[in-house]
Formats: C-alpha cells, sequence, structure tokens
C-alpha cells in the first residue's frame, strides 16, 4: 500500500484518538461510573478492570499484564508504512470499589493511568478504592521498599540512598513513564498511627506523574519524588506527621487539603540536586490548605508544626515554596525552621508569597530566621508548573508540562 499523505494519516490518527479522552471528564466519569459492567463507559480497547468481576484481582497483576513498551499500536495488518507516533497508546485500569492489600510498581514507559471506581470523580473525600501497604525503613533498608505506590523505570532509579547526594543512579538508567495518572484512589501506608521512620504511600522517580482526586496517608515520609521526577498534585488530600513531602525532584501542589496528623521536623524537607544548569527542583505548595487533621490533634499542635527544613545536607538546594495558601493555628510562628545540625545556607530556599490564615504570624515571620517573604516578582520565576517543571534530557530546559490534565 502506498503511503498515506499528511491529511489522511492525522484524520485517522484523530479518529482513533478520539474516541475515548482521559482528559475529558465526561468520557472519564463515565467510566468511573458504577454499572452492570463496569466497563460500559470505558473504551474497551484500552481499558484494564480490576476487581471481583475481572480476572484481575489486583492492581499488579493488572499493571504488569501491559505490555512493556512506550504504547505503540501495531497498524501493520491496516497500514503499511505508517509509522505511528508512540505515545497514542495509552492504558487505562479501572479499579472497582474495596480495599487493596499491596504494593504497586509501575515500570512502564508509555502512558498509564489508574482510576477508581465512584460516584462524586469531583470530591476525593467520596473516594472508594483503598490501596493499602504497612511497612517502615529499618535499619538497612531504603525507604523504596516501604512504598505503597511505587513509579520508575527500574529498582536503582527509585532508591534514596543516603549522604549529600543520595543514591548514585547510573547514568544509563531510562527515564520511567513519561505519563502516569491516578484519579479518585487512596494510597495508605499504616503501619504505625505515628511517626516511625520512613514509610511511603508514593514514590515517584524519573518519570512524569499527574495525581487527581487522589488521597496519599501516612505519618513520615509520605510522598518521595526523587531524582528527575516531575508530580503534579491537585485537588488530593496528603497527610503525614514528619517530613512527608521530600525529594530531589519537582513536586507542584495545587488545592490540596495538607492534613497534620501530628508535628515532626517539617512538613516539607528537600534535597535538591546539583546540575550543570539551573534548575528549579523543590517542592511548590500553592493555592493549598494546611490544617489539623481532625478535631483531637488540632489543639495538641498549635503553633507547633513547621512549614518545612532542608534535608540532612550542610550544602542542601532546599527549595519549598508556599504560595496563597491557607494556614490553620497549627504553623509555627515563624514558618520554616533549620535542621539540627544546622543545615540552611545560601543555597536554601524557604520561602512563602501570600500565605494568610490564623497560621500566618506576620509578627513571627518578621523575626524568622529560616523564613523568606517574597514579592511578586520574586515568586514569578517560580509562579507556574511550565516554569519549574524540566525535561529530563539533561539540557535544562523548562515546560516539560504535556503530561498535566489541565481540565482538572
Amino acid at each position: 500500500m502506498a503511503k498515506l499523505d499528511l491529511v489522511v494519516y492525522v484524520a485517522f490518527f484523530l479518529s482513533f484518538v478520539a474516541a475515548w479522552d482521559i482528559g475529558n471528564y465526561h468520557d472519564r466519569s463515565s467510566c468511573q461510573a458504577y454499572s452492570r459492567n463496569p466497563l460500559d463507559g470505558c473504551d474497551s480497547r484500552m481499558t484494564v478492570l480490576v476487581g471481583r468481576k475481572s480476572k484481575f484481582k489486583t492492581v499488579q497483576s493488572a499493571v504488569s499484564s501491559l505490555p512493556n513498551n512506550t504504547g505503540e499500536i501495531d497498524f501493520s495488518k491496516m497500514l503499511k508504512d505508517i509509522v505511528v507516533d508512540s505515545r497514542i497508546a495509552p492504558y487505562v485500569i479501572l479499579i472497582e470499589s474495596g480495599n487493596y492489600t499491596e504494593q504497586v510498581n509501575v515500570t512502564r514507559r508509555g502512558p498509564t493511568y489508574l482510576i477508581g471506581q465512584t460516584a462524586h470523580p469531583k470530591n476525593q473525600s467520596y473516594n472508594t478504592v483503598n490501596i493499602i501497604w504497612a511497612a517502615i525503613a529499618v535499619t538497612g533498608l531504603d525507604n523504596a521498599f516501604t512504598s505503597t505506590l511505587t513509579v520508575a523505570p527500574n529498582l536503582n532509579a527509585s532508591l534514596t540512598g543516603s549522604g549529600p547526594i543520595g543514591f548514585a543512579v547510573p547514568d544509563n538508567t531510562p527515564f520511567g513513564c513519561v505519563d502516569f495518572r491516578t484519579y479518585n484512589l487512596n494510597f495508605i501506608n499504616d503501619f504505625a498511627p505515628y511517626s516511625d521512620d520512613p514509610s511511603l504511600a508514593l514514590s515517584i522517580s524519573r518519570a512524569n506523574g499527574g495525581f487527581y482526586y487522589t488521597g496519599f496517608y501516612s505519618y513520615q515520609d509520605t510522598i518521595y519524588v526523587g531524582k528527575l521526577g516531575n508530580a503534579y498534585f491537585k485537588n488530593c488530600e496528603v497527610a503525614g506527621q514528619t517530613d512527608f513531602f521530600y525529594g530531589f525532584g519537582t513536586a507542584w501542589v495545587e488545592q490540596t487539603s495538607i492534613a497534620l496528623r501530628n508535628c515532626g521536623g517539617g512538613i516539607t524537607a528537600w534535597k535538591g540536586t546539583n546540575t550543570t544548569f539551573v534548575n528549579k527542583y523543590g517542592i511548590y505548595v500553592v493555592d493549598s490548605n494546611v490544617h489539623a487533621a481532625n478535631s483531637s490533634i488540632a489543639p495538641v499542635i498549635v503553633g507547633k508544626c513547621a512549614l518545612g527544613r532542608p534535608w540532612q545536607n550542610k550544602n542542601s538546594q532546599m527549595r519549598a515554596i508556599f504560595a496563597r495558601t491557607y494556614l490553620d493555628k497549627s504553623i509555627l510562628s515563624t514558618g520554616f525552621i533549620d535542621w539540627d545540625p544546622t543545615r540552611y545556607n545560601n543555597y536554601t530556599v524557604q520561602a512563602e508569597y501570600h500565605d494568610y490564615g490564623p497560621g500566618y504570624n506576620a509578627t513571627g515571620r518578621a523575626i524568622a530566621k529560616f523564613d523568606v517573604q517574597l514579592t511578586a516578582a520574586q515568586y514569578e520565576p517560580y509562579s507556574s508548573p511550565a516554569l519549574v517543571f524540566q525535561y529530563p534530557d539533561g539540557s535544562g530546559r523548562f515546560g516539560n508540562v504535556g503530561w498535566i490534565d489541565w481540565s482538572v
């Protein structure tokens, strides 16, 4: 068959991908809705079911069933000589309501989306799918082994390690999932009801991950964003006690509930990464809500919880910015703190921009040694995901946001 011209090719391409779109709320919510046949509202060509009505009883078994490629579609029997864009074949895993006790490990490079059944797709508090594990990093065990959900190309990429640079990930380690997403799921690591060594709910490294209407629950090190990890959280809930956002990569947290189960260390603890190019690795908490997790703990932690601290490195490139975020009275009057022994230095960025609420104490911030109040001009270089997420090719280019679902 002769090669099709560009117009015909594009028409065929669009006819395939336009049928069902994860970023289309109607399409996604129809797939998530309860029905006699759970896949009624889904695209059967790209959706795998997990639950009592499926051969896949665990999330990991469904993930493992997916082809470990970049998402190619084989049109060889239909359209010879056409080279198909590798990004057009995502896979969706629909998970029936229930509790799943397991660890989930996603190494696949191609677009991979995990969605939970729900009657309330725009309300995380009504999520009906819980993926649960219970583990801590005992002496000699890397934090990576504790995570309920891991998104990374291989074990080396996910290891935290120790020391100034953490685990030295080999240079030839590939990039992992180019577009990973979750919608309406909860990931829980409930080893103990208090901070008792690292106990991860999420670990993402060398991958792009978008998390929407998703809950993450632990006490210490709830979320780890490792080297070359890009993580975008929108309309989520994250609960913890000690350093429960930490890492080397980049995290953008927007319109998210940050629940303080107690106070220990800080909410954030970043190490950053030395590079030959300008980087903006760090955590950005924007238009969010920081509050005591419940009415029982609220009076215990008044004025005691720090926004963050530099993570265990005398040359820490800690970068954490809270912007336009509501802070309840749990927050320390001076905002951020230093590590003990001291780690705060000229490389450290611990800052706020137009935060508000009873936890924003203007007098305390004015005398703070480890908290900077940014002007509009100072905040502008960090003011959108496109300005902080970088491509993983070593070029330092910004604007790596094609994997983000802007419709949420």
